[in-house]
């Protein structure tokens, strides 16, 4: 993309980089990944892109929201990214949750809920605890028909 993209309404919008974030999830699972993808947004062109890599990479902490983060800290030269907005297919967990307060995100953007691990609302709301000095805008559910039919399909692969 050449310069920044402009959209009507921000429904519209989160619709169009959660696109680019399945795009990357499927990319994960095509590698046999579980099919999680995020893109980082800011001024509306994308930092990084990224899909799980904990199994290729044989390292747990290679979440897709964990490598954007990171890509996007090193791309603007700064650990905190305020005025970025964070798409993920599927709801952050704790650990993921921890990164996205660290660095200060200004938005978080998600698709599927996850009731068993996710921490933006499902099993705990660490983004939104009222105690911690920054809590970041958060939007779920964004395109979660998709995003959880990828899941879905994926792991009803698995059991065969």
């Amino acid at each position: 993309m050449s310069g920044p993209v402009t959209f009507a309404s921000r429904a519209e919008e989160d619709a169009y980089w959660m696109g680019l974030a399945l795009v990357e999830a499927q990319k994960a699972a095509k590698a046999g990944e579980v099919p999680v993808g995020a893109v980082l947004v800011h001024n509306g062109q994308v930092m990084a892109r990224a899909g799980n890599a904990m199994v290729g990479s044989k390292d747990a902490t290679q979440h897709a929201e964990m490598r954007v983060l990171k890509a996007g800290a090193y791309a603007i030269g700064d650990s905190r990214l305020p005025t970025a907005t964070l798409y993920v297919t599927l709801e952050p967990c704790a650990m993921c949750a921890g990164a996205i307060l660290h660095t200060r995100i200004g938005r978080v953007v998600f698709g599927a809920w996850d009731d068993k691990a996710g921490m933006v609302g499902s099993v705990h709301d660490l983004l939104r605890h009222p105690k911690l000095n920054h809590r970041p805008e958060v939007q779920g559910g964004v395109r979660e028909q998709e995003c959880g039919a990828l899941l879905t399909a994926f792991f009803q692969g698995k059991r065969g």
